[in-house]
C-alpha cells in the first residue's frame, strides 16, 4: 500500500484554528486499514484529542474515514469504490474535518483515492450484426460499439483488436473523451457466392497491470449491392438544456444524406452506448433523427452528456457523430446550513471575539447561484465571519453583561446571489436544538446563554 501525507500552511484566524492535509490511498482498501497518523502529522497530543472530543464531520455526507481518538490514526470505516464517488472525474478525492473542542478547532483533511484496476472493459452487448453489400467498396467503414471501462488513466480503456483480419481491418482514433472509437475497414472485396457470412471477434484492452479485456461478436451478412454509405452533415453537434426541461423537450436535430436509391439510400438513425448513459435520457427519432429529452437531467449530477449517433443504411453502411448537450443550471438549491458545534453557555467575561459556533454552508448550484452571504440578526453581541470557504464562526463583537441580557436567542441567514435569490434560516429557543419548515425557509436552533465563572 502506498500512502502518502503533505501538511499544508497553517492559516490562524480570530477562531478556530484553520489547517489543511492531504493523504493518498488506492481505492478497496479493506475496512479498519490506516489512513495516516492524524495526530502526528498536525503536531497534536492524542491527550488534545481526547479532551477535545475530537471527531469527523462530513456534513451529509457518507462517512468512509472514521478517527481512532485513543491513536490519533484516520482508518478506513468503509470500503471505498472510486467509480461508485467519482464516476470519470479525476482527480478523486473525500473532503471531511477534524473537529475539537475546549477551544474550538477544525482541520480540513482531503484524502486522494487512487484508481486500481477492477473494472475490465465491457462491450453493452455480447454480439452484433451488420448487413453489408458485396458490391461495398475497398475503404468502406463500419463504426462498431464502444467499449466502457469505468477506471481511469492507464487502467481505462486504450485500444481495440479485431479478429480475424481476412476481409476487414481496424481502424481506431481517439474522440478525447477517455473512450476509443473503432470502425472497420474493408480491404478485401466480399463475394457472397463464396462467403454468405463472417463472424469477427473485437476485443478491448485497458492499460492496466494486470490487463484486462471484453469481448463482442460481430456476425457479417453478405448481401446485393449498396455503393455509398450515409454521410452526416456534421461530425459533432452541441446543443444547450435546462435542468428543468420537461420530458418531451426536443434538444436538438441530427442529419445524414446517402447518395443511394430505394432502400439503399435509407436512412435511420440510433443513439449507441454511451458512457454517461445517455440513452436513458435522450430518444432519437430513428426517421427525422430528431432528439427529445425522456427524463429528468440535473445539472449538480452532470453537466454535460455526450451521445453518439449512428446513422445506418438499408444496404448495412455506417456513419457516426457525436451530440454533445450542456446542461444549463437554474437556482433550484437552497443554502444547506449545517451547525458544526455550538456553545450553549458562555461567561460574561469572556473576551471579544470568543468562538460560539461553527457552521459549514453549502449551496451545490454553480455561479451566482452558488454563492452564498450569511448575516445574523442585530442586538445580539454577536458577528458572524467567514473563516474559509463555506465555513464560518459565530464570534462575540463586544462585551457581554449578563445582567443585562441572560442569553440570545440568534437566527443565522444565508441567502444566495440567484434571481430569485433563494434563502435558509437556522433559529432556536432554549439550548436545544428544533428544526421547522414555512413556505421558502429551513429554520433550526442557534442558541447559547451567558453566565459567571
Amino acid at each position: 500500500m502506498k500512502r502518502q501525507a503533505l501538511l499544508f500552511s497553517l492559516v490562524f484566524y480570530l477562531g478556530p484554528v484553520i489547517c489543511q492535509i492531504s493523504y493518498s490511498i488506492p481505492e478497496e482498501m479493506p475496512s479498519g486499514s490506516l489512513v495516516g497518523n492524524i495526530a502526528q502529522d498536525l503536531g497534536l497530543d492524542t491527550k488534545r484529542l481526547k479532551s477535545g472530543r475530537a471527531r469527523v464531520y462530513t456534513g451529509d455526507g457518507v462517512e468512509y474515514i472514521e478517527l481512532n481518538g485513543e491513536r490519533g490514526f484516520l482508518l478506513i470505516k468503509e470500503r471505498i469504490d472510486r467509480e461508485a464517488i467519482c464516476r470519470q472525474t479525476t482527480p478523486c478525492a473525500l473532503h471531511f474535518q477534524i473537529i475539537l473542542e475546549n477551544p474550538m478547532e477544525f482541520y480540513s483533511v482531503t484524502v486522494e483515492i487512487i484508481d486500481i484496476n477492477d473494472n475490465p472493459p465491457t462491450f453493452e452487448k455480447s454480439e452484433v450484426t451488420f448487413k453489408i453489400s458485396e458490391s461495398a467498396v475497398i475503404g468502406g467503414k463500419f463504426v462498431l460499439d464502444r467499449a466502457i471501462d469505468l477506471d481511469v488513466g492507464k487502467n481505462g480503456l486504450q485500444k481495440y483488436e479485431l479478429k480475424p483480419t481476412d476481409n476487414f481491418v481496424l481502424k481506431g482514433d481517439s474522440q478525447g473523451s477517455g473512450t476509443e472509437k473503432a470502425e472497420m475497414i474493408l480491404q478485401k472485396p466480399l463475394d457472397r457466392e463464396k462467403e454468405e457470412s463472417i463472424s469477427l471477434v473485437l476485443t478491448a484492452f485497458d492499460g492496466g497491470d494486470p490487463q484486462m479485456s471484453g469481448t463482442i461478436r460481430i456476425f457479417i451478412t453478405v448481401l446485393d449491392a449498396n455503393d455509398n454509405a450515409p454521410v452526416f452533415t456534421q461530425s459533432t453537434y452541441t446543443a444547450t438544456v435546462f435542468e428543468n426541461a420537461p420530458e418531451g423537450t426536443v434538444v436538438t436535430s441530427v442529419s445524414a444524406s446517402d447518395a443511394d436509391h430505394g432502400s439503399n439510400g435509407r436512412i435511420k438513425y440510433s443513439i449507441t452506448n454511451s458512457l454517461d448513459q445517455a440513452h436513458a435520457l435522450f430518444q432519437i427519432n430513428e426517421e427525422s433523427g430528431e432528439i427529445k429529452l425522456i427524463g429528468n437531467i440535473d445539472y449538480e449530477n452532470a453537466r454535460n452528456y455526450h451521445i453518439n449517433i449512428r446513422a445506418s443504411d438499408d444496404g448495412g453502411l455506417t456513419d457516426s457523430c457525436k451530440v454533445i448537450v450542456e446542461v444549463v443550471d437554474i437556482n433550484d438549491n437552497k443554502p444547506t446550513i449545517n451547525i458544526m458545534s455550538k456553545s450553549n453557555m458562555i461567561s460574561e467575561h469572556s473576551k471579544t471575539n470568543t468562538v460560539v459556533a461553527m457552521m459549514n454552508v453549502q449551496d451545490p448550484d454553480s455561479n451566482e447561484n452558488g454563492k452564498v452571504h450569511c448575516f445574523i440578526n442585530d442586538n445580539t453581541h454577536l458577528s458572524i465571519k467567514a473563516a474559509s470557504n463555506n465555513f464560518y464562526s459565530l464570534v462575540t463583537d463586544s462585551d457581554l453583561d449578563r445582567e443585562r441580557a441572560s442569553e440570545y436567542n440568534i437566527t443565522v441567514t444565508c441567502s444566495d446571489e440567484g434571481v430569485p435569490s433563494l434563502s435558509s434560516k437556522r433559529a432556536a429557543i432554549g439550548p436545544s436544538m428544533a428544526a421547522f419548515v414555512n413556505a421558502e425557509k429551513c429554520t433550526s436552533p442557534l442558541d447559547f446563554h451567558t453566565g459567571r465563572q
